[in-house]
C-alpha cells in the first residue's frame, strides 16, 4: 500500500483522489495525533483561492471540530502565513489546503505542528495510521467550535515588513502572484517597504490559480519586466511558498542564484550561522562551486523544503532551500515564503545599489536539463534497466556532470535530471535516460 503523504502534504485530483471524506477522515487523525494535549486543542486552517478549497477546507474543519479542537478559519491565505499564524497564535497546529504549484483541479491538504514547523515523516505516519483508529469521538460540549479569525493578512504584512533590512525605495518590481493566495498580501506588503509594484495575474477566480502564471509558466513576467522598464520580477506559486525573480533583461533568477545572493548577504551581515547553505541535491553544481569560491559550506538534503528545514533545526543554520524557490530563512519563518524572500532580494538590491544581474552573476550554473516522465508506476526508477543506465552516464560524465532520477512526490511523474559541461551532452544523456524510463515501463 503506498503512502498517503507525499513530498508535502497530501495531494491528489479534488473530488477524486481527495475527496471531502478523506479530508474528514484526515483530520479527524491529524486532531488525534497533533492534538493530544492537556487542555482543549486549538488550530488554525488557511487555504488558497481554487474552486475546490471550500469544500475541503469546510470538510476539514468539521473533522477537526468533530474530534474536538476549536478551529480559527484564517481564510484565503499563502501557506507560509498559516505557519506564521499558527506560531503566532500559540495554536497546537495548523492546517493548509492548498496544492501550492499544482494545476487548478487539484487540492493538497498539509499540516504544521505547534511553532508552524513541517511535521516529520514518523508523525505523518501517525496521522495516517490514526485514519483507522475505532475511538468514538466526543460528544456534547466536547465537540470543538469553528471562528473566523480577524484581519489575520493584516499580521502576516505587519511580519513581513519588520523582517525587511533596508527599504525599497527606487525599486520598480513587476510581481506575479499566480492568482493565488498572496494576491493581497505581496503587493501590499511589497509597497509598505517602499517599492513600486505592477501586479499581473492578480485576479483570482478560483479556476485561474497557477494557469499560464506564478512560478512554473513565467514567460508573461518577462515580457512584462521589460515591457515596464523594471529592476526586477518576482514569481509565487499558487501558495506562495516559492519565489523565483527575473532581471531586468527578462533573464530568469532562479532558486540557486537567489539562495546564492542571500547567503553572501547574510554572510556579510554576520547572519550566515556556521558560514552554511542548506540545498536539495536538485541544486545546480554551478552553486557548489560559487558558494565553495566564496568559502561557503553547502549541506546537502533529500528533494523536499521539510529536509532543509530539518537540516536547518538539526544543525542550527539560517539558510536553505531549493532550486525551485523554497527558500528558508529561519530567523523569520519555519517555512519557505515566497514574499519573504522577495523582500528579501530586492533588498540586497537597494542596499548594494547592484542590478539583479550582476548579483546573480556570483553563480555560473552548469547546463542542466530536467525532464518530466509521466508515469503509472514511480517505481520505475528501481528497475534494472534504468538503475544501469544511469550509473553508466554517471560514470561516463564524471566529475564533471551529475544524473538524478526520482519520483515527483506530489504527481505522477519521474523527474530526470542531467548536468553536464556542455548543454548538447547533457540534453543527449537525459534522451537516453527518458526513453529509458519509457522503456521499462513497457
Amino acid at each position: 500500500m503506498s503512502r498517503l503523504f507525499g513530498t508535502d502534504g497530501v495531494r491528489g485530483r479534488a473530488n477524486a483522489d481527495l475527496t471531502p471524506d478523506l479530508a474528514l477522515r484526515l483530520s479527524i487523525a491529524a486532531a488525534r495525533v497533533l492534538g493530544a494535549v492537556d487542555h482543549r486543542p486549538v488550530a488554525v486552517i488557511g487555504r488558497d483561492p481554487r474552486a475546490s478549497g471550500d469544500m475541503l477546507a469546510a470538510a476539514s474543519a468539521a473533522g477537526l471540530a468533530a474530534a474536538g479542537v476549536k478551529v480559527i478559519d484564517l481564510g484565503i491565505l499563502p501557506t507560509p502565513a498559516v505557519a506564521h499564524l499558527t506560531a503566532l497564535t500559540g495554536a497546537d497546529f495548523g492546517v493548509m489546503v492548498s496544492a501550492s504549484h499544482n494545476p487548478m483541479p487539484d487540492n493538497g491538504i498539509k499540516f504544521f505542528a505547534a511553532g508552524g514547523r513541517k511535521l516529520p515523516d514518523e508523525v505523518e505516519d501517525a496521522i495516517e495510521a490514526a485514519m483507522d483508529d475505532p475511538a468514538p469521538l466526543p460528544q456534547g460540549d466536547g465537540v470543538g467550535r469553528i471562528a473566523r479569525s480577524v484581519d489575520p493578512v493584516e499580521s502576516y504584512i505587519d511580519h513581513l515588513v519588520a523582517a525587511c533590512p533596508h527599504t525599497l525605495d527606487g525599486i520598480k518590481v513587476v510581481l506575479d502572484p499566480a492568482n493565488g493566495a498572496a494576491t493581497g498580501a505581496a503587493p501590499e506588503a511589497l509597497r509598505r517597504v517602499g517599492a513600486e509594484v505592477i501586479t499581473i495575474n492578480a485576479d483570482p477566480d478560483g479556476l485561474n490559480i497557477n494557469e499560464d502564471c506564478g512560478s512554473t509558466h513565467m514567460g508573461g513576467l518577462r515580457a512584462a519586466v521589460v515591457e515596464h522598464g523594471a529592476h526586477a520580477g518576482i514569481a509565487l506559486d499558487g501558495d506562495a511558498d516559492r519565489c523565483l525573480a527575473v532581471d531586468a533583461n527578462g533573464a530568469d533568477v532562479d532558486g540557486d542564484a537567489i539562495m546564492a545572493i542571500l547567503a553572501l548577504a547574510m554572510r556579510e551581515a554576520g547572519q550566515l550561522r556556521g558560514d552554511t547553505l542548506v540545498t536539495t541535491v536538485m541544486s545546480n553544481l554551478g552553486l557548489h562551486q560559487a558558494m565553495g569560491a566564496a568559502g561557503i559550506k553547502l549541506e546537502v538534503t533529500g528533494v523536499g523544503d521539510r529536509y532543509v528545514l530539518e537540516r536547518i533545526g538539526e544543525g542550527g543554520y539560517s539558510l536553505g532551500g531549493e532550486q525551485s524557490g523554497h527558500i528558508i530563512v529561519s530567523d523569520h519563518a519555519t517555512t519557505g515564503d515566497g514574499t519573504l524572500t522577495a523582500i528579501l532580494l530586492l533588498a540586497r538590491m537597494a542596499a548594494t545599489g547592484k542590478s539583479l544581474e550582476e548579483l546573480a552573476s556570483v553563480f555560473t550554473p552548469a547546463p542542466q536539463v530536467l525532464v518530466n516522465v509521466r508515469v503509472t508506476d514511480k517505481s520505475v526508477i528501481d528497475h534494472a534497466d534504468v538503475r544501469s543506465a544511469v550509473a553508466l552516464w554517471q560514470a561516463k560524465l564524471g566529475s564533471d556532470g551529475r544524473v538524478l532520477l526520482r519520483p515527483s512526490g506530489t504527481e505522477p511523474l519521474v523527474r530526470v535530471m542531467v548536468e553536464a559541461s556542455e548543454e548538447p551532452v547533457a540534453q543527449s544523456v537525459a534522451a537516453e535516460l527518458v526513453a529509458v524510463v519509457e522503456h521499462a515501463m513497457g
